[in-house]
């Protein structure tokens, strides 16, 4: 006869992860933290490969793709957002040259840190060889008056939870 073990009915004291709760750090790239207003958490995909066996199929794990990360950041006047995320977009194409960069400028490591209640870091993202592959600059409307957006498409190599 199948019986439960008593931690498992028992109260279990746990805080959970709350999502306004994070630091971006970017200063590597000359983007300070405060201006992340949002950002999407890594993920991966991972390929199935499907093998040929006799009568029937075996399936094994394939090539891992990390997706890539949207931010939404703030554009105050100084410093200014738009010019922070230019600097970093330029390192990989300057427009009015023409000059494309190497990787090694233009890819850097991120990281982004969960915080608990009392702001210790209770997780930790490295977000390795990091690179901008899209910018929107927000939108402008002379009946609104709210914050300008900036919008931000990350690819990156791959992704290390630390804790």
């Amino acid at each position: 006869m199948a019986s439960i073990e008593s931690t498992a009915i028992n109260f279990q004291a746990f805080e959970p992860k709350v999502q306004n709760r994070f630091i971006m750090q970017m200063s590597n790239v000359g983007i300070p933290g405060f201006m992340v207003r949002n950002v999407k958490t890594p993920s991966f995909t991972d390929q199935v490969v499907k093998l040929d066996h006799i009568n029937t199929y075996r399936k094994i794990r394939g090539k891992r793709e990390w997706a890539d990360m949207t931010m939404t950041l703030y554009d105050p006047i100084s410093p200014s957002g738009a010019a922070a995320v230019m600097d970093w977009a330029r390192l990989s194409y300057e427009s009015v040259t023409g000059r494309a960069g190497y990787s090694d400028f233009y890819k850097k490591d991120i990281t982004l840190q969960m915080l608990g209640p009392i702001g210790d870091i209770v997780s930790e993202w490295v977000i390795v060889g990091a690179f901008v592959t899209s910018a929107d600059f927000g939108q402008l409307d002379w009946a609104q008056d709210a914050v300008v957006d900036l919008g931000i498409t990350v690819s990156m190599d791959y992704c290390v939870l630390n804790y």
